[in-house]
């Protein structure tokens, strides 16, 4: 009898499995045919000569050579996108968790105050670019209008190399309304027990926020500062519909670079080799942010 039900249940299982299966299938195919095979294939890419008219002929680490020694425009991109994402990074985390702070508070119409700093995060990222390319226009643009009312000359925001990554650090805190939108979720979670006592204990605003809010939400601030170091090695649309990578390559982003090189110059494998070494300069830095993460991200329970 056991034996019956043992092939019973051995039968149910294979079933399951079955079903389990079938219904991970698409997303199982998607990722093969969408995700793991053109990863391979640009690895290999990355090792030829291929400008997608004739067959990819194989040339070893000349592509890599030529990066780091003959290409005077790879470590330009290199600096202009470290500068970006090293500057616009904590100005968006710090950004995000200020606007959270502020729309954490128990107010009669916030619910309207947080749908309007979320809403500028669903545009689309060219209607964005477009809209500040007016606001940043330097003889007409809003921006140098109001400076001017006041008494002060504007720059040119995107005319000039000294402003034109600047500007587009300013642009991209445009966006932070999703980053504020988790740390609201995170305040929301911190236990009103923590305050209450800190209260008793006669801790002030600053004291409560550095030693309970602060320690509370790190695990947020993690997350986003993963996500924000990726999104910031990746930029390019901004500069690509607003500045074309200029003035004088200040914009020049290494996202640029790449598509500047596989579909302006056609040239696939150098491409290729472009996007496995960003891929790897991001999983560097991810896992340094992963092992340093212990010393300052606090999980409640541990």
């Amino acid at each position: 009898m056991s034996k019956k039900k043992d092939g019973y249940g051995r039968k149910m299982q294979r079933r399951q499995n079955i079903v389990g299966y079938a219904f991970a299938a698409p997303w199982i195919l998607g990722f093969l045919i969408f995700t793991l095979y053109p990863m391979c294939s640009s690895l290999y890419y990355s090792f030829t000569s291929y400008n997608t008219l004739q067959p990819p002929k194989w040339v070893g680490f000349r592509n890599y050579i030529i990066m780091f020694t003959s290409d005077p425009l790879f470590w330009k991109c290199i600096w202009n996108t470290v500068y970006y994402a090293v500057l616009s990074v904590p100005l968006g985390i710090i950004t995000g968790v200020l606007i959270a702070l502020l729309l954490n508070q128990n107010v009669k119409g916030m619910r309207f105050f947080r749908t309007i700093f979320y809403l500028p995060t669903v545009v689309s990222s060219v209607a964005v670019s477009l809209l500040w390319m007016w606001i940043l226009e330097p003889n007409f643009g809003l921006l140098n209008t109001f400076l001017k009312k006041i008494g002060i000359t504007g720059p040119g925001w995107l005319t000039d190399p000294a402003w034109s990554k600047n500007s587009l650090i300013l642009m991209s805190l445009w966006t932070v309304g999703g980053g504020m939108l988790i740390y609201l979720a995170a305040l929301q979670d911190v236990p009103d027990s923590l305050y209450e006592a800190a209260t008793i204990d006669g801790a002030n605003a600053f004291k409560k926020f550095f030693k309970i809010t602060l320690p509370m939400i790190t695990p947020t601030l993690f997350y986003n500062l993963i996500t924000g170091v990726i999104g910031g090695l990746q930029v390019f649309s901004q500069a690509f519909i607003m500045t074309n990578g200029g003035p004088s390559y200040s914009t020049y982003f290494y996202g640029y670079h790449l598509y500047n090189k596989a579909f302006t110059e056609y040239q696939m494998g150098y491409a290729s080799a472009l996007a496995w070494i960003l891929l790897i300069i991001t999983l560097i830095l991810s896992l340094v942010i992963l092992k340093t993460s212990n010393k300052w991200v606090y999980y409640e329970g541990k």
